[in-house]
């Protein structure tokens, strides 16, 4: 009798136990948001979000010496309309001639009409019987047909701005008085594809050559299915693709990072650390880790920690040439030190005896992470060019995700590849400072897209 309330009362401790487990799971879920954890801010919901930044850290307004800008006068408009006094004075009935004026100018969007250019190709009958013909340029293939500018301007808006198909023949509709079918425009999107396809290697290449990439990737449907667009971008380049799986295959098959031999940055997704390059975690995710360990768990360690990394990313910045060797010995011993209060705080769970690993807490996992990963995390303040976070990747990540929600979906495989390679080849230009508009208008002339690129 007495040994059956033994066991009866050990199961329940036992139950207890998991339930105890589950509820505070279930009680971290809920306070988990995109300030303190990778969810992303969409999931917020109507709550005001919270930045990582303290205050103090960047001045609000205008940035001191910004040079502004505004309206200039032109010296060449193009209509000008007079405004004469009465021609008599209301005072005394004298008649008046005008004098000194005031001028002021409007500027507005010209009446919506598209431009027609005719091209003749003549023709001249020797009289040796032989016909010799003008030829059109290459660019002019038939009889009625659209030209460079307009089709820049639908590929433009569609993968740069993110208008459906539908919406982008409305605008044009308004702005140049012609309403392009989506048959029309997806074809356009099509021959814009064809023609960055060279471009788009081109820039995958030259990401191979740069010294610091970041890297990420996106859940995103295609045909109803989840495929994830994988991003490779630094300061002056950026490249896009799309693959049905993540990981290790997704690169391999993908065939871009698994030639890549420099510094890469990430989130630390595991598949990256089967790759043979050095690597750099990005802080920025593990700062919102840490804000829920301080926050929800109660834990000073956590708080120490987010200390020393805002602290040494402030010191870096003071020396960008690189911090001394002091430096960088004294902020990993500052960080295995803070490792080590948390370990006493938090002391993993023994082996159970079971099959696989015990299960431990989220902040022993993350102490595990911090402790294995130290090389990584403080990366930045061994070499100048890492940064402390994966922003520029995870930048890239956000166009993609306001398309989704613009479209819901891409609805066919080709369609999903064109945003990929215009995408990439449009944000290259804005990294590096070029016009998009007259760029992919030159594109579609027939110039060479990397013309002038930094690659």
């Amino acid at each position: 009798m007495i040994g059956e309330l033994r066991q009866e009362v050990s199961g329940l401790r036992e139950q207890a136990h998991r339930l105890e487990i589950e509820k505070t799971s279930l009680q971290a879920q809920a306070a988990k948001h995109s300030s303190n954890s990778s969810k992303p801010p969409a999931s917020d919901g109507l709550r005001k979000t919270r930045s990582l930044r303290k205050q103090g850290e960047r001045p609000v307004g205008g940035v001191p010496g910004h040079k502004g800008s505004t309206l200039e006068r032109s010296a060449t408009p193009e209509h000008i309309v007079e405004h004469l006094p009465l021609p008599q004075c209301e005072a005394c009935g004298t008649r008046l001639e005008p004098g000194e004026y005031q001028a002021r100018q409007v500027f507005d969007l010209p009446q919506p009409v598209l431009e027609v250019t005719e091209h003749r190709a003549w023709q001249a009958r020797c009289g040796c019987g032989h016909l010799q013909q003008g030829a059109f340029p290459d660019e002019v293939k038939a009889p009625v047909q659209y030209g460079a500018r307009f089709k820049a301007a639908v590929v433009y808006l569609t993968q740069y701005h993110m208008l459906p198909a539908k919406r982008t023949g409305e605008l044009l509709e308004a702005l140049c008085g012609t309403h392009p079918s989506t048959g029309t425009v997806m074809n356009l999107i099509e021959q814009g594809r064809r023609r960055l396809e060279a471009p788009h290697r081109a820039l995958a290449e030259a990401l191979l050559r740069q010294p610091v990439v970041g890297a990420d990737e996106t859940g995103a449907r295609v045909e109803g299915r989840l495929h994830w667009l994988h991003v490779l971008a630094s300061e002056s380049l950026s490249w896009l693709s799309v693959h049905p799986k993540r990981g290790l295959l997704a690169f391999e098959e993908l065939g871009v990072l698994p030639r890549f031999r420099n510094i890469l940055v990430h989130d630390g997704f595991k598949s990256y650390a089967k790759l043979e390059c050095a690597h750099a975690l990005c802080n920025a995710h593990l700062l919102r880790e840490l804000t829920f360990q301080a926050e929800f768990r109660q834990q000073d360690w956590a708080k120490a920690m987010i200390g020393l990394l805002c602290e040494a990313l402030k010191t870096t910045r003071l020396h960008p040439q690189g911090l001394s060797r002091s430096q960088v010995e004294d902020l990993r011993s500052r960080y295995e030190a803070v490792l080590e209060g948390g370990w006493k705080l938090n002391p993993p769970e023994p082996p159970d005896g079971g099959p696989g690993r015990t299960a431990q807490t989220d902040t022993v996992n993350l102490l595990r992470r911090l402790q294995d990963g130290a090389d990584e995390v403080l990366h930045f303040t061994r070499n100048p060019q890492v940064t402390f976070t994966n922003n520029e990747a995870e930048r890239e990540v956000r166009m993609p995700k306001v398309k989704l929600k613009v479209a819901g979906c891409f609805r066919t495989p080709w369609g999903v590849q064109a945003f990929c390679i215009t995408r990439s080849y449009l944000s290259t230009l804005k990294k590096q400072g070029r016009e998009l508009l007259p760029s992919l208008e030159a594109t579609f002339n027939g110039d060479d897209p990397l013309m002038g690129l930094d690659i």
